[in-house]
């Protein structure tokens, strides 16, 4: 390797210096310096592999189209060319040296290699016989894969003899001289074998031998296969990176490198995020520090708070306890003195009392009555409603059984007159069909008294006559004939068109009345419509002011309820209870469901979270807000699970927070120190397990004292917060200010001043409600209206109807009158032009009928003259005339009875519709009588209740007299018994005044007792207690003390009551009174300066605390933090050492791979251009060739990025590749090909048809660039059909087809001898 390296050196600084000289000349100036570069790097070439190997032979058996043994003789030569026709097999041979070096099946032009074996067919051939004929036979030859036709084997007996392997020999002559045997079996089912020199080895050994032959497989380096050169000049710059990493070795590192960056990539984020973790954490430990300090000062004073608080409980239990024993025994005292008075007016109490009972009866006997009475008046008020749209349907009903009745008369009328017409029609028709039978026997008479009788001889000559008129008078005969044949026609045809004309008229004239009848009934129905129309809008206004009216009496009546709801709910309020609606109960219930099935569920965010002392109530339920109902559960499934639960049970919406996937941020320390500021989420006392979702919840929302000082924080100093003060105003992030009157029930307390108001607005609210008209008087008065309208929209809808109904008649006689007059339109002009036609044939008759006539009387003179007739026409008339006579007479009455039956038709089709018309109105009348029927005994059975109701109700009355002058009696019985006990009551008076006195007083002090130890329990403030005390805790909360005087009055006959001090519940808690002073002992309870005293300094505490605003738990994050950042200390350490020998591994692999790539890109580059000149160059008209160079788009790691490969042609300017022709992309791709295969060559270079896309002129330079680099360590085997190429190489092998044995063959010529 020395010697290679110094052999390296020598020849780089020769070749510099022959490019310096040859670019100073001029163009075509030569001398023993000017030889190329290439040149130089082609000596360099044999220099350095003049030990190097060559491809000797190949010996084929059983491949593809190659059937048995055959060897392709290569020989010595350095520059050889396998030609032959098309499909004769020697792109086989291609395949066969990329097979036998190992090349995969997919570029051998196979889907799989058992097909690379020789399948033969057996093929039909004809023996020729001594007399000529032919014998069929069968011939085993076969065939190989490339361009020959298959064909079927025709007989079931012939059989195939397929080869079951194939194998092709590579022999090798190394530098040594010794030849190497290169063998790869395949068998028909794929299985390969490799031998070198007949040994055995694996595809791995057989790999490395022929790299270090430097044939790379993966590589190439040693073929080009047809279509590569089109593939390579049309690649990508990323494809042409990926071949030189190929050539170069690099891909190998291609899959550790990623790997390793990957991993390197992976252990900086790792670093970077725990080193991030631990800044983080070093600053919020700062913060919890200086937090810890604040609170253990706020500690300390809250704790002297406390003790305040605590002493001016004490003096006030101590008083209250000392009230309640006092006033115990001066009511036991009163009590004793109470007796001895009792029992001196003990008999006029029980008088009293049995007066009270009787007077209590007589009421509850008037109150009954009374009762009843207003049950039987509203029974009579329903009774005389119900009968308004009675009478008013009643009404309605004769109305419409009027105008029905009306209705029938007038179509009766109508009825008359078509019934009229039929009889009159039908007469008609008789009189006519008797007149036609009349005229028909008078007629058979005539004839048989005018008929004569001629004899034969004059019929003879009479018939001979007339054949000779005929003869004479054809044609005009045959016209008149045929004119008198029309002329009936016509005249039938006019007769029926008149008769149309006539009756159409008549029917037209017709409906014309008809039409004006039905007008003036619509008309009369119109104005009908409008009259009930103006009058239900008068009822409508009527009813719609006496509905608003009632509205607005109910909507007074509904918003003095409301509030008077309001207002007693805050009376509950008042007294310390809590109004829980539907809504509420129902979300309690289904979240203690849920729990119940889902064990991740916690609760909801209200029942959680507590506010640490009372004053932050108000702002923290704003704060909340829409979240003060969410429920806060474990994970995001149980979430999900919650959510299909009250969807499938149908139990209203919710909220969740999940405590896994819940985002928040940590809050800022910005505002600490604030004064009057402090974090929501510090004012409230939660589970640390519920951090996340309460810090969610609060956000990075603050409190404030007041607004001055939300307004600093948000405004002055410009914090991205959310300020909420105590009263609950909010100042937003975007500056928007949310304030006002906040009704949250769980914030609310009371003074008694307010609770004196509520009262009073109460007591109004029902004085008013009292003076509003009782809401039935106004129903009574509507059901009126609305029975009316009511009534009034039948009769509209009645109208209504009757009016469409003209409608419909109305437009259906209209249509029929126009159907009439259209057929009277268009039969007029008929009937004219018919009549005009008549006229003309008439006329046109009459001529022909005289020249006929002329010539008649010249044959039949003397026959006329004989028997004494004018002419013959006379005769003929005689004999005629009474048929055509009778014709006429026939066609008049066959007119005049269709006249008349088409008009009894008419008429009776109208009487019909009048009958029906009549029908239907009849049926209305009955249903309409039916109902009046009905309404009418409803209305009689309604009014036989209301009289019965009405003698009830005077009964009632006359007995509710009698029973109120007893209750009068027995009420004075009662007040002159009262004044005989007053008389003698007046000492009891004055002992129970002295003991309502002591018992309101013992009373209000338990009350102030138990507040104090209810305000203890809730406030969770401590209290001494002796050691038998029960504790606090078993205080009920909802317990009820009465603290009214006035409620301890007792009335004188309640003994029982006032004989004993009633029972103060003290709920066995025991106060212990030893710490307290002995000066505050002595002190009375209702002292106002000692209450003061004791107060201030409360609340001078209290200020305090207030402007300390600490955080009270930063004492155990301060803990926990410090672990996490032990912990993240030593995880960043660990991900720091994980990076750096990520980055170590992956530096010493890309620093591999770039100079791997490095060295080939610089070596490829290096000689594209030398070598794309001496392809393109033309000594004489193009010597200073084309240009071609690589660029590289990342020169840091070349092998991520793309290289551009640039080629300029000579006398052309610079453009992309996609733009060069075919030819010039052929040659820029061998170039860059000779140039990839010069970094690493290998001992021969196989090409195959290469030069398909080159014209002449570059075939000749690509066999001289060929010819000139061929030698040793450089061997050439092109495969080729252009003779510009293969007649300039040293050796030529022939490949042909033998048709009769199937196969390829070939043939090894030495053209050396004959140059």
């Amino acid at each position: 390797m020395p010697r290679t390296a110094n052999i390296i050196a020598v020849f780089s600084v020769v070749r510099k210096a022959a490019l310096h000289v040859s670019e100073s000349r001029a163009p075509g100036e030569r001398d023993h310096f000017s030889i190329s570069a290439l040149s130089y790097d082609t000596l360099l070439r044999q220099v350095l592999y003049i030990d190097m190997g060559k491809l000797v032979r190949l010996e084929l058996y059983n491949f593809k189209s190659y059937k048995g043994h055959h060897v392709l003789q290569i020989r010595d030569s350095y520059f050889t060319s396998v030609i032959g026709p098309n499909g004769s097999g020697k792109s086989n041979s291609m395949d066969a040296i990329s097979f036998v070096l190992g090349i995969k099946s997919s570029h051998l032009r196979s889907a799989h290699l058992r097909d690379l074996v020789y399948r033969g067919r057996v093929l039909r051939t004809s023996t020729i016989n001594g007399d000529g004929s032919a014998t069929n036979g069968v011939n085993g030859n076969a065939q190989g894969n490339e361009g020959f036709e298959d064909e079927a084997v025709q007989s079931g007996t012939q059989e195939r003899h397929d080869p079951k392997s194939a194998w092709v020999t590579a022999v090798y002559e190394d530098d040594a001289g010794d030849e190497q045997f290169w063998k790869r079996t395949i068998t028909n089912q794929g299985v390969s074998e490799y031998r070198i020199n007949d040994r055995v080895v694996t595809a791995q050994q057989y790999n490395e031998a022929l790299e270090s032959e430097n044939i790379l497989i993966k590589a190439r380096n040693f073929l080009v296969f047809q279509g590569d050169v089109e593939a390579i000049a049309s690649q990508s710059p990323r494809d042409l990176t990926r071949l030189i990493e190929q050539i170069s070795g690099s891909l190998e590192y291609k899959a550790e490198y990623e790997r390793l960056k990957e991993a390197q990539d992976k252990a900086l984020d790792t670093q970077n995020y725990n080193l991030h973790r631990r800044r983080g954490i070093n600053s919020e430990l700062k913060q919890y520090e200086e937090q810890k300090r604040e609170a253990e000062n706020y500690s300390k004073k809250a704790d002297e708070r406390d003790q305040a608080i605590v002493t001016h409980i004490l003096w006030k239990l101590y008083h209250f306890q000392r009230t309640i024993e006092e006033s115990g025994a001066e009511i036991t005292k009163h009590q004793e003195e109470l007796k001895e008075h009792r029992r001196n007016i003990e008999k006029y109490e029980r008088g009293l009392d049995e007066a009270k009972k009787e007077q209590t009866r007589a009421g509850k006997e008037v109150a009954k009555v009374e009762k009843i009475i207003k049950s039987k008046e509203k029974e009579v008020e329903v009774k005389e409603n119900s009968l308004v749209p009675v009478a008013e349907k009643i009404d309605i009903s004769r109305n419409s059984v009027a105008r029905c009745e009306k209705r029938v008369a007038e179509i009766s009328k109508e009825r008359d007159g078509h019934s009229a017409s039929v009889k009159q029609s039908l007469k008609d028709l008789k009189v006519v069909e008797k007149a036609q039978a009349q005229w028909e026997n008078e007629r058979k008479k005539l004839a048989e008294q005018e008929g004569r009788q001629l004899s034969d001889a004059d019929v003879q000559q009479y018939n001979r006559l007339r054949a000779e008129v005929n003869k004479r008078t054809a044609a005009d005969q045959a016209k008149v004939d045929n004119l008198s044949r029309q002329q009936k026609a016509d005249e039938e045809t006019v007769n029926s068109l008149k008769s149309k004309v006539d009756s159409a008229e008549w029917q037209s004239q017709k409906l014309e009345t008809e039409l004006s009848e039905i007008d003036e009934h619509k008309t009369d129905a119109t104005a009908q419509i409008k009259e009930i129309s103006r009058e239900i809008s008068s009822k409508k206004k009527a009813y719609n002011e006496q509905t608003s009216e009632r509205l607005r009496l109910d909507q007074i009546r509904t918003e003095k309820n409301e509030q008077l709801q309001e207002v007693l709910i805050k009376l509950l309020e008042a007294e310390d209870g809590r109004k829980q609606n539907e809504k509420d109960v129902r979300l309690r219930n289904t979240v203690s469901d849920m729990k119940r099935m889902f064990p991740g569920v916690k609760g909801r965010v209200s029942e959680l979270c507590k506010p640490i002392e009372k004053r932050y109530s108000v702002a923290v339920s704003t704060v909340l807000g829409r979240n003060f109902d969410a429920v806060i559960v474990e994970n995001e499934k149980t979430a999900i699970d919650c959510i299909q639960y009250l969807r499938d049970q149908r139990r209203g919406q919710a909220t969740f927070i999940p405590l896994d996937t819940i985002q928040w941020t940590a809050s800022s320390s910005n505002l600490k120190g604030t004064r009057g500021t402090r974090m929501a989420i510090d004012t409230i006392n939660y589970d640390s397990s519920l951090e996340r979702a309460v810090a969610y919840v609060c956000g990075n929302a603050v409190i404030c004292d007041d607004l001055s000082t939300a307004k600093h924080v948000c405004w002055e100093k410009r914090n991205d917060v959310k300020a909420v003060t105590l009263d609950g105003s909010i100042i937003h992030k975007g500056g928007n200010m949310t304030g006002g009157y906040s009704g949250k029930q769980d914030t609310r307390r009371w003074e008694d001043a307010e609770v004196e108001n509520l009262r009073k607005l109460k007591d109004k609210l029902v004085a008013d409600l009292s003076t509003l008209p009782e809401p039935r008087r106004g129903a009574t008065e509507e059901e009126t209206l609305q029975g009316e309208l009511t009534g009034l929209e039948q009769k509209l809808a009645y109208a209504k109807e009757e009016a469409k109904a003209l409608e419909r008649n109305q437009i259906s006689k209209r249509k029929e009158l126009a159907h009439v007059q259209e057929q009277l339109e268009g039969a007029r002009p008929k009937y004219r032009e018919k009549l005009g036609e008549l006229e003309n044939s008439k006329r046109y008759l009459e001529e022909l009928e005289g020249a006929v006539s002329e010539i008649q009387d010249e044959v039949f003179a003397e026959f006329c003259q004989r028997l004494g007739y004018d002419n013959i026409r006379v005769y003929e008339a005689q004999q005629g005339s009474v048929q055509q006579e009778a014709a006429q007479k026939n066609l008049e009455f066959s007119t005049q009875k269709s006249r008349l039956q088409s008009r009894i038709k008419y008429e009776e089709q109208q009487l019909q519709e009048t009958k029906s018309r009549i029908k239907r109105l009849e049926d209305q009348i009955k249903q309409d009588q039916a109902l009046i029927q009905e309404l009418e005994a409803e209305q009689e059975s309604t009014q036989n209740e209301l009289d019965t109701l009405n003698a009830e109700i005077d009964q009632l009355t006359e007995q509710l007299e009698r029973q109120k002058a007893k209750h009068t009696q027995k009420a004075e019985k009662v007040n002159e018994q009262r004044r005989e006990v007053q008389k003698r009551s007046k000492n009891v008076d004055s002992t129970l005044r002295a003991i309502t006195a002591s018992e309101s007083e013992r009373q209000l002090s338990a009350a102030g007792r138990y507040t104090l130890l209810r305000r203890c329990k809730l406030e969770d403030i401590s209290i001494p207690l002796t050691e038998e005390s029960a504790p606090i805790d078993q205080l009920p909360i909802d317990e009820v003390v009465q603290t009214d005087p006035d409620a301890m009055e007792v009335d004188e006959d309640q003994e029982a009551s006032v004989l004993q001090p009633s029972n103060i519940q003290d709920y066995g808690i025991e106060i212990d009174f030893e710490d307290l002073d002995e000066d505050l002992q002595e002190v009375q309870g209702n002292n106002d300066k000692t209450e003061d005293e004791l107060l201030n300094k409360i609340k001078a505490l209290n200020a305090e605390l207030d402007q300390m605003a600490p955080n009270m738990r930063a004492m155990e994050r301060v803990s926990a933090a410090k672990g996490r950042l032990a912990t993240t200390d030593k995880d960043y350490e660990d991900a720091r050492k994980r990076a750096a020998k990520a980055k170590e591994a992956f530096t010493q692999v890309k620093e591999k791979r770039f100079e791997l790539f490095d060295k080939a890109f610089s070596h490829i580059s290096e000689q594209i251009g030398p070598i794309y000149k001496d392809l393109t160059k033309d000594p004489v008209n193009l010597p200073m060739g084309g240009q071609a160079y690589l660029d590289m788009e990342d020169s840091d790691e070349p092998y991520l990025d793309g290289i551009k490969y640039h080629a300029m042609p000579p006398l052309k300017r610079f453009r992309d590749m996609e733009h060069l022709s075919g030819g010039e992309k052929t040659m820029a791709a061998l170039a860059l090909l000779f140039a990839v295969h010069s970094y690493q060559p290998s001992p021969f270079f196989v090409l195959d048809e290469v030069d398909a896309a080159l014209d002449n002129a570059n075939v000749a330079k690509i066999a001289n660039y060929i010819r000139d680099h061929a030698g040793p360590g450089m061997q050439f085997i092109v495969i080729s059909l252009k003779t510009g190429l293969f007649q300039g190489s040293e050796a030529l092998v022939g490949i042909y087809r033998d048709q009769g044995a199937n196969t390829s063959k070939a043939l090894t010529l030495d053209l050396r001898k004959y140059q």
